[in-house]
């Protein structure tokens, strides 16, 4: 293996400039106060977990999990996502509190990458949990919340696309069974070309087949509800497509309906999902920036039993999605020479009580003083004798 050169990264990972610290600082302030808004309490977990623990439980390929180990000979892992470390904290830290609970959280998470094709493998995320709640209003919330945050961002062009585990798995098991992973795994991937490849090869009837293929259609408002139902007829579809009615007139309670949209066919990567599951898109987007879903037995993984819910939103690619944002606020430089050092720190010490952001510059290390104006909204000069002085 090569020695990796002075400027080189791991792979996935990123260098942020001021600029776009700036500006996924501002997404991240907005986002914050709306999830605040709505009772959400913000916690922290650490960067590393067990990997027997909170790795194993994160349902993220063992492939993409970065593991170290610690002197004891423990195999940890940096945390691959929220929710598991959140499931953790609960059943610990935080077992005396009564469900439900609402938390928010920012942090990092990291996701080895083979081949990087422009995915990073460190992002920033924030998001909700609330735990404890299996009503449908409970995924209402985080769903409502979710838009709500996306729109106090500044992101006005989205949409939410809402599907359910159950009815997914309720359609496929009646007809293929064992066989169902595999149709899975098409959706989740998006593939739907190899999904209509597939059904085609299977050794079932041209009914059956013709209901596999009208799960690609089941997209729109909530009519595909009805249409839904013309595919399958058993107790877990019938229950999801329940549950799915009343949580599009808990969403039209919100007066969201407008962002939102029935989608049967959609499969998240998560494992540990068990009800309805959803993604938001930006219009200049084309993968999602945020997604969520309910996961109603993960919790008893780690011995504190729970139904919950929740939402991540990817904080770079919504700020992608967001395009040019105004980050650039007033700084002032005050250049000084020697002989007004003291003079130029107390007019800086003046500005910045006033909440200014001010440089101070010595002449001595300015290459281009004339260029300084092009720097900053203001420059200031103290150089030379003050006037008045002999």
């Amino acid at each position: 293996m090569s020695k990796p050169l002075m400027f080189e990264k791991p792979l996935g990972m990123r260098d942020t400039l001021p600029e776009m610290y700036e500006m996924k600082k501002q997404v991240r302030q907005q986002l914050e106060t709306e999830m605040s808004g709505w009772g959400y309490q913000m916690i922290e977990t650490p960067t590393l977990e067990y990997y027997e623990t909170v790795g194993l439980a994160s349902a993220i390929l063992d492939q993409q999990l970065f593991k170290l180990l610690d002197q004891q000979g423990n195999t940890l892992v940096l945390r691959p996502d929220m929710t598991a470390p959140i499931a953790r904290l609960v059943a610990s830290s935080m077992k005396g509190e009564a469900y439900p609970l609402r938390l928010s959280y920012q942090s990092t998470v990291f996701r080895a990458q083979q081949h990087e094709a422009g995915k990073p493998a460190e992002f920033e995320q924030l998001g909700v949990e609330l735990i404890g709640d299996g009503t449908v209003s409970a995924d209402g919330e985080v769903i409502a919340l979710m838009a709500s945050a996306l729109k106090r961002a500044g992101l006005s062009h989205f949409k939410i696309a809402i599907g359910h585990v159950g009815y997914v798995n309720a359609l496929l098991e009646d007809i293929v069974g064992e066989r169902a992973d595999e149709l899975r795994r098409f959706l989740y991937e998006k593939n739907y070309v190899g999904f209509r490849e597939h059904v085609k090869s299977l050794p079932i009837s041209s009914i059956d087949k013709g209901r596999l293929l009208g799960l690609l259609k089941l997209r729109g408002g909530k009519g595909t509800v009805e249409e839904a139902a013309k595919l399958v007829s058993n107790e877990e579809g019938s229950k999801a497509l329940a549950e799915l009615t009343e949580l599009w007139q808990v969403l039209e309670s919100y007066g969201i309906e407008q962002y939102v949209k029935l989608d049967l066919n959609l499969v998240l990567h998560m494992s540990y999902y068990t009800g309805a599951v959803f993604e938001g898109y930006g219009s200049n987007l084309g993968v999602p920036l945020c997604s969520g879903g309910r996961y109603d037995e993960l919790l008893g993984k780690f011995e504190r039993p729970g139904q919950a819910t929740g939402f991540g939103v990817r904080l770079d690619l919504l700020v992608e999605a967001l395009g040019e944002m105004n980050t650039k606020k007033k700084k002032t430089c005050i250049v000084f020479s020697k002989e007004r050092r003291a003079e130029a720190f107390q007019e800086a010490a003046s500005l910045r009580g006033k909440g200014e952001s001010v440089v101070v510059q010595d002449i001595a290390g300015v290459e281009d003083v004339d260029g300084m104006s092009e720097q900053f909204t203001d420059v200031h000069y103290f150089i030379g004798a003050k006037k008045g002085d002999a």
